[in-house]
């Protein structure tokens, strides 16, 4: 576990003494932030640079495990600052996650840039938490900090956790329990269980010991004043910096990371800010960034990317402002397509060229699992067909990927993975297309426009788009919930009419891919993506109660009330 606290020092202090490694020589001091907290904090410098640009890396993780990286960014002519953030590992104060970062971001950097070995143009780096914090301090606007280059994160807190009014739950049930100090004596309980307890806010007693912060998140599911201050969106536009944003489309941040690039390039105020925005999009998730494995698909080694290599390039472009580094692609969005494996350069995102084409869903009211009758076709029902209906049991979720002896129902991935024996349940919808007769390539967001209704005041639709192999063999590409009483709007849920149908839009997120001939374009459809989400209860009292409803949920597709999946084609 972490240590919470640090001696105190009266004074700046440089902690530990040159030690050199190779060519580079590592300093580490404790820096005062504004209200006296010392944060430790590491300085690596090649003996032969005396003054020079400054890449700056603040984590929570432990700053000791970064040392290789630095070693190589500071061989490549820079220095590197590698921070522990408030309340992590040997720096002092209180872990409040987020909290601090962005005015401990600046002064941070302001003291970098009164160290003779600065040149003055400072640059920030690194992923998830490590990405925000760059967000966090760019919104403070620190003199000398030129350029960053986040991946896979944030500017909103709440979509950070929540997705159409979903938690996810496993994801920041774990971080605070893996980022709270454990009380001496207490063992975990079984997470499988913990997370299955109801209410919501009674998740960190099913764990283990309390955890306020985990309270405090579960129990907030709008975007109200509760999230206002880490909410950065509306003040993207003000930012004059170039951001260098890398994200991959299994990534839980995909939609954010996304939809910040978009913001940056098309909204800021400033013009040369708009054209220094870089978006790299492949098939990843959250820890595979660069690796052409993710869960149980290979997507070659074209897939491959050198993180590194690509960050020198960005901070040669704008910190070093090196001619040959500023001479290379200079194209706004570079992204993978899926399936094909091959990589493609835009001028935005989505790219410009594909049209939002509309994929029906047809059965003859039988489509529960693969062994159904459900369809998938370009022509609309032009008579009525009768909707599929399917129990969402909250005590019985649908987990988020096939259960093994390996891969527990708590270790749920977000990657690709054969869907085939959750497509074998009876709660689950499957529709599919016939054999494609030629390839169907595809970018862009995607989206389902369902027609739905329920017996029950709340349910949520999960709805996943999937690649089926020749082999039989189902690959999630993409996957979107939405809960039902937020239908409408995040900030002002509205209950269900049982029996009332509606038209509800779920958003799959960004994709980019290419179905090959011989292969099927498949639509799942339930009504949980458990643990990586949290269940509906279906219940009036939603998240804030201990009980629980059966809903039975129905998709409708008919003249009037049609069911289809929304592709971005070619």
């Amino acid at each position: 576990m972490m240590r919470l606290t640090f001696p105190v020092i009266a004074a700046l202090v440089l902690l530990a003494p040159l030690n050199a490694c190779g060519d580079v020589q590592v300093e580490t001091y404790n820096i005062p932030m504004r209200d006296g907290i010392r944060l430790a904090t590491d300085v690596y410098r090649d003996v032969a640079v005396t003054r020079a640009p400054v890449i700056l890396m603040r984590t929570p993780y432990d700053r000791i495990p970064q040392k290789a990286n630095a070693e190589r960014y500071a061989a490549a002519g820079y220095v590197v600052v590698i921070q522990d953030c408030r309340g992590t590992r040997a720096s002092e104060g209180v872990l409040a996650p987020y909290n601090n970062e962005g005015q401990d971001g600046y002064d941070t950097i302001e003291w970098i840039t009164q160290q003779a070995w600065c040149s003055g143009r400072v640059g920030m780096m690194g992923g998830s938490y490590v990405g925000a914090v760059q967000w966090q301090a760019a919104a403070e606007s620190p003199p000398g900090l030129v350029a960053i280059a986040p991946q896979a994160t944030w500017s909103s807190f709440y979509r950070n956790l929540y997705l159409s009014g979903a938690v996810r739950l496993s994801l920041i049930a774990g971080w605070i329990a893996g980022n709270t100090k454990r009380p001496d004596g207490v063992i975990p309980a079984d997470m499988d269980e913990a997370l299955m307890r109801l209410p919501l806010s009674d998740v960190d007693s099913a764990i283990g010991w309390p955890m306020p912060w985990l309270d405090a998140y579960l129990t907030h599911p709008e975007p109200n004043g509760f999230w206002t201050r880490l909410d950065l969106t509306s003040r993207l536009p003000e930012l004059q910096i170039p951001a260098l944003h890398v994200v991959g489309y299994y990534d839980f941040f995909s939609r954010e990371s996304v939809d910040t690039f978009v913001i940056m390039q098309q909204q800021a105020h400033d013009p040369q800010t708009r054209q220094q925005q870089r978006l790299v999009l492949g098939p990843w998730d959250h820890c595979t960034i660069g690796k052409p494995k993710v869960a149980e698909l290979d997507f070659g080694s074209a897939a491959e990317l050198d993180l590194m290599s690509l960050q020198l390039d960005w901070f040669d472009r704008h910190l070093k402002q090196d001619a040959a580094a500023i001479a290379k692609s200079n194209a706004a969005v570079r992204y993978f397509s899926m399936g094909d494996n091959v990589w493609h350069e835009s001028d935005s995102w989505p790219p410009a060229g594909f049209r939002p084409t509309s994929f029906f869903l047809h059965s003859g009211g039988h489509a529960n699992s693969r062994r159904g009758d459900g369809r998938i076709t370009l022509d609309a029902p032009n008579l009525a067909e009768p909707g599929d209906s399917f129990r969402a049991d909250p005590s019985n979720p649908v987990p988020a990927c096939p259960v093994t002896e390996a891969r527990p129902v708590k270790a749920a991935v977000w990657g690709p993975v054969d869907q085939t024996p959750l497509e074998d349940r009876d709660d689950v919808l499957v529709y599919s297309t016939d054999p494609l007769e030629e390839p169907l390539t595809f970018a862009g967001t995607v989206t389902a426009q369902l027609s739905v209704s329920t017996d029950t005041p709340d349910a949520d639709w999960v709805v996943k788009l999937v690649d089926v192999h020749p082999d039989g063999r189902a690959f999630n590409l993409a996957t979107g919930i939405l809960r039902g009483r937020y239908r409408n709007s995040l900030t002002k849920p509205e209950m269900m009419n049982p029996g009332e149908v509606y038209a509800v839009t779920v958003d799959l997120g960004p994709c980019a891919a290419t179905i090959a001939k011989g292969h099927q374009l498949r639509v799942d459809i339930c009504g949980s993506l458990f643990p990586l989400y949290d269940r509906n209860p279906n219940t009036r009292e939603g998240i804030f109660g201990s009980q629980s409803a059966v809903a039975t949920e129905q998709v409708h597709h008919r003249p009037g009330a049609l069911s289809s999946l929304i592709l971005p084609l070619k």
